[in-house]
């Protein structure tokens, strides 16, 4: 396979100083710590991509607003970020005051992910057609600040992040585009997901100005254990595959993409890599039935707080959201969207989703066997350090 990743990739990389030391902080003055002229150690081209062009974290949100290509920081930050000229408005306000390189428009940058995206497409379809590839397409978008480009602003009646959310609408549109023009739609499997819930002050905004609610009608958003933390949107298209516009009631989990695609391309996956993925594949191929494939599914915030579903049974090892603090208005105010906590006394939370999706009663005391028995399964998976079966 020819593989490509373009936008933002968030895990490791790890930037050195002019003592060839690695930059183990996160913060301003560890981006002004670093050696441009020397290459990033860990960079996506170390780990599969024969191509990369993207940015560190979220490009318009963390410490350096600079791309990089391949290992190499091309055009290095000269300066730190001069917010003034940005937008300003509810869903702007994420912008962390770090280094930013001359050129680096940040109401640009999904338009130019677009055209890498564009670019390797018509090029693979030119000189290998015949070769499969891989595309990791990683928008900014919609994550904050709510940045829409030009053609985009005012092009919705739900504000400023209505018109980042129709920008990816857009992108996504002309990637589909680029694959029929190159004559790669038919035999292309091609899956759209997130990483997780809606911002907080995303999603508490849209709530007060426009009636809108990416979390509805679960409990949480982003960074909580409750499911508003964890629902995604998953939409995958593959002629002759999957059938269009079917819809599957199976639990699946983003780790389970190296499973399924393994099985897609005949890899075999020995037992210490991808310990938490399940094969889906017959879930795409409506080959799957009604019997589900996962028994268990893992779930863990940032605080590194657990929980696992079994089923309609979700059991949280852990009082509270295991992530925003909802006790006090705090940061972003996340008071008002706390629910009266039925009991009080239980050191974790006991939720049946299919009679209580919004996780309102907590049922840890009323079926004492169901959280033995998901407590177990949890501290098993920890100690074994997998919740896939065995392979082979």
């Amino acid at each position: 396979y020819t593989t490509a990743l373009f936008g933002k990739w968030h895990v490791g990389m790890t930037f050195l100083d002019e003592g060839g030391e690695p930059i183990n902080k996160n913060g301003l003055e560890a981006v002004q710590r670093i050696d441009y002229s020397r290459p990033i150690s860990d960079a996506p081209i170390h780990r599969g991509f024969d191509q990369f062009f993207g940015t560190v974290s979220c490009p318009t949100t963390d410490w350096l607003y600079a791309f990089i290509e391949g290992d190499r920081v091309p055009v290095p930050p000269t300066r730190i970020i001069d917010r003034e000229p940005l937008p300003n408005h509810p869903y702007s306000r994420d912008n962390r005051p770090g280094m930013i390189a001359p050129g680096y428009d940040l109401e640009e940058i999904d338009l130019v992910f677009l055209e890498k995206s564009r670019a390797f497409l018509k090029e693979h379809s030119k000189s290998s057609p015949e070769e499969p590839f891989f595309l990791f397409h990683s928008t900014q978008a919609v994550h904050l600040p709510s940045f829409a480009a030009d053609p985009f602003k005012g092009k919705t009646e739900a504000g400023p992040h209505g018109d980042f959310i129709f920008e990816l609408d857009y992108v996504v549109g002309e990637l589909m585009k680029a694959l029929g023009e190159h004559g790669l739609a038919d035999n292309t499997l091609v899956i759209l997901t997130s990483d997780n819930g809606p911002e907080v002050p995303t999603v508490i905004s849209m709530r007060n100005d426009h009636d809108h609610d990416g979390a509805r009608p679960w409990r949480g958003v982003k960074r909580d254990n409750w499911e508003g933390g964890h629902r995604v949107p998953f939409i995958a298209r593959w002629p002759g595959k999957i059938q269009p516009g079917s819809r599957s009631e199976q639990t699946i989990c983003l780790t389970d993409l190296m499973a399924t695609c393994a099985a897609i391309v005949g890899a075999e996956l020995s037992n210490d890599a991808a310990e938490d993925s399940y094969d889906f594949l017959p879930v795409l191929l409506g080959t799957a039935g009604t019997k589900s494939l996962r028994q268990y599914t893992l779930h863990q915030t940032m605080s590194l707080a657990l929980a696992i579903r079994s089923g309609s049974w979700k059991y949280l090892d852990h009082k509270g959201s295991g992530g925003n603090n909802y006790s006090h208005d705090g940061r972003w105010g996340m008071k008002p969207y706390a629910l009266p906590e039925l009991a009080p006394d239980a050191p974790g939370q006991l939720y049946r989703l299919d009679e209580d999706p919004g996780e309102s009663t907590n049922l840890y005391f009323e079926h004492p066997e169901i959280v033995k028995e998901l407590k177990a399964k949890l501290e098993e998976f920890k100690v074994s350090g997998r919740s896939a079966p065995v392979r082979g």
